[in-house]
């Protein structure tokens, strides 16, 4: 089977910046060099965002929607959108045009020799508050894990369906996407990719979620990686 990409993209209330977003979007779809499709995951918006995506994903071959009946959160918008991939890759990236789809560009040639490629915001376009919650929490996982991943929760990121598919999936584990395929086995590319500044809409996170989730959520991990199976078989 050739290899094809499916771009995961939850959205949450993002009416604001959906417009843009198609256009970016639209631009890397036909750019690629490898067949690609968007897989929107609606995820209990409360605002037009329901009824932008449907029009849209009703009009374009490539865009399908998947809408949950309520806000989950993050982690499982990811899950579901990769449950329900059926192609050989599959990529994630928000709806809010501060990374964008055209650096998806720089990923492929990473395969199949990489099993994960994971981006890095080197010059990140955010509030001071933003940047110094992120680098405490990244300095505190890599301190806990040693995972050596710069930016776990860069939202550019490309892996094989079948890690996605395979690896443990816990609420709040999104943040560990890279160190969960590291777990089973597989190799993470790190590659620095652009930033730019919110576009439209406000972030649905704050100084309190960024740093109090991740710290139990290193914990889960921790946990997970202590109990988690592995063996070799001696012929």
């Amino acid at each position: 089977m050739s290899d094809e990409l499916t771009i995961v993209v939850p959205v949450f209330n993002e009416e604001e910046s959906l417009s843009s977003f198609f256009l970016e979007m639209d631009s890397f779809i036909e750019t690629s060099p490898m067949p690609s499709r968007v897989l929107f995951v609606n995820d209990g918006s409360t605002d037009n965002s329901l009824k932008i995506l449907s029009e849209k994903c009703n009009h374009t071959a490539h865009y399908s929607l998947l809408s949950l009946d309520r806000n989950y959160g993050l982690s499982v918008a990811i899950k579901a959108g990769f449950d329900y991939c059926q192609t050989t890759l599959v990529g994630y990236i928000d709806a809010d045009l501060q990374t964008h789809p055209s650096d998806f560009l720089l990923y492929f040639r990473h395969f199949p020799e990489y099993d994960m490629v994971n981006g890095i915001r080197a010059k990140r376009q955010d509030n001071l508050i933003k940047r110094l919650s992120s680098k405490l929490a990244n300095g505190y996982r890599r301190l806990m894990i040693n995972d050596a991943i710069k930016d776990t929760c860069c939202p550019l990121k490309i892996l094989k369906s079948s890690y996605a598919r395979e690896i443990p999936f816990f609420i709040g584990l999104h943040r560990f996407l890279p160190a969960l395929v590291q777990l089973h086995g597989g190799k993470v590319k790190q590659i620095p990719i652009s930033h730019s500044p919110r576009y439209a809409g406000t972030s649905k996170y704050h100084l309190l979620n960024r740093l109090v989730g991740p710290f139990f959520d290193t914990l889960a991990f921790r946990w997970i990686r202590s109990r988690y199976i592995r063996y070799k078989v001696a012929n």
